[in-house]
């Protein structure tokens, strides 16, 4: 029997370090031909040209598909979607995968769920079921699950809200975050050579901090992170800030430029277009806390047994470890919540994500399905009582 093609695709920096092991998974086995499409941020400058690295790590880029436009507005990054929709059709008509694999909640990734839906090519989506009332990723993540065949789940709540959506729960899996097994096989630097490799001293307390646009919020992005460059401000000079830009999404760029405006002159605040993973979670290791609204302060953080100070609406509803403080995007509410982040005790976290063995729980369950096919005629399965 010939080997099975799966198809996976990547779109950005984050969703990367999350697929990193299920692809050197699904690279191992023998009966499985593994198609890489890299799009999005992966294919520009400006956010790094994450593409190279994906091809350091040893993968066959099998197609490059270019689709952001230049603007970051609504109109246009509905435009990169439609452009998106056109390239992934004629990709999968020329690759001809058996099984699309997919991650998350971005709009590239949307966009591969609709052409692969339409060329009746079944889909397995990993991290749907969660809630993210913030952000228009909300609809985005429950569109996907609606579009695929096999789920799997970050956690067991997740994987009940996938069968509230009518999702067969004989395909709901419940694997933990891929990201958790990043953490555990990595060999992360220590804090001296953390050091040399961001070019930036470690203060005796530092931040890592990711800020990402927000889409359903009453106040716009930019007066948001204004509000958190002014709390930065208050902790003063002795503390160090590493800063990581933010995501290709409306305003998006307008945020990039209030951090290359914030940092000048700033000796004790470092930013970083893109770190890769191993930067990243080093240094998620040797900070005193995770500050932003982004899902790795709630994935990644409990796992080093850091205090995340979780800004807003955008992650709202994630399930969440006790060691996670919210705040609303308010300067004086967020200085607050940083500095009982600082003097909290978290060695007793367990991180509700895992153990980190959910990329060989995802390629088992796909080695063990002897015909992709026969899922794509799917049926709603209603709650029971209904």
């Amino acid at each position: 029997m010939s080997a099975r093609k799966i198809c996976v695709v990547t779109g950005t920096r984050a969703d990367y370090g999350l697929l990193y092991w299920p692809l050197k998974e699904l690279q191992k086995v023998q009966d499985i031909e593994l198609q890489l499409v890299v799009t999005g941020m992966h294919l520009a400058n400006e956010f790094g040209w994450t593409c190279k690295t994906i091809e350091e790590d040893g993968f066959v880029v099998t197609e490059k598909l270019e689709m952001l436009l230049s603007s970051d507005t609504n109109v246009g990054v509905t435009k990169s979607l439609g452009m998106a929709i056109i390239g992934f059709a004629d990709i999968f008509e020329r690759l001809k995968p058996d099984l699309l694999l997919l991650l998350g909640d971005r709009f590239e990734i949307l966009a591969a769920a609709q052409a692969a839906l339409i060329a009746n090519i079944p889909i397995a989506h990993i991290a749907g079921g969660d809630t993210t009332e913030g952000a228009f990723d909300e609809a985005i993540r429950h569109s996907i699950s609606k579009m695929s065949h096999i789920h799997f789940a970050t956690n067991e709540r997740s994987a009940k809200r996938l069968v509230q959506l009518g999702e067969n729960p004989q395909y709901i899996f419940n694997v933990g975050s891929p990201g958790i097994d990043q953490i555990k096989r990595l060999q992360l630097l220590n804090r001296e050579e953390l050091e040399k490799r961001l070019d930036f001293q470690l203060r005796p307390q530092n931040l890592l901090v990711t800020f990402h646009p927000v889409s359903l919020e009453k106040n716009s992005a930019q007066k948001q992170f204004k509000e958190l460059l002014n709390a930065l401000d208050e902790l003063g000079n002795d503390v160090g800030i590493i800063l990581t830009k933010p995501n290709a999404d409306p305003e998006g760029r307008d945020l990039i430029q209030m951090i290359d405006s914030y940092v000048t002159h700033k000796p004790n605040v470092k930013a970083f277009t893109s770190m890769g993973s191993l930067l990243y979670l080093s240094a998620m290791a040797q900070v005193d806390a995770v500050v932003g609204n982004s899902s790795s302060g709630l994935y990644e953080a409990p796992s080093f047994q850091k205090p995340t100070v979780n800004i807003g609406d955008r992650q709202k509803g994630r399930l969440q470890a006790a060691s996670v403080l919210n705040c609303s995007p308010e300067s004086i509410e967020i200085v607050a919540a940083i500095r009982n982040a600082l003097g909290m005790d978290v060695g007793y976290v367990e991180n509700p994500y895992g153990d980190g063995n959910t990329s060989s729980r995802i390629v088992k369950v796909l080695q063990e399905i002897p015909d992709y096919k026969v899922l794509l005629k799917k049926r709603f399965f209603d709650v029971e009582g209904i």
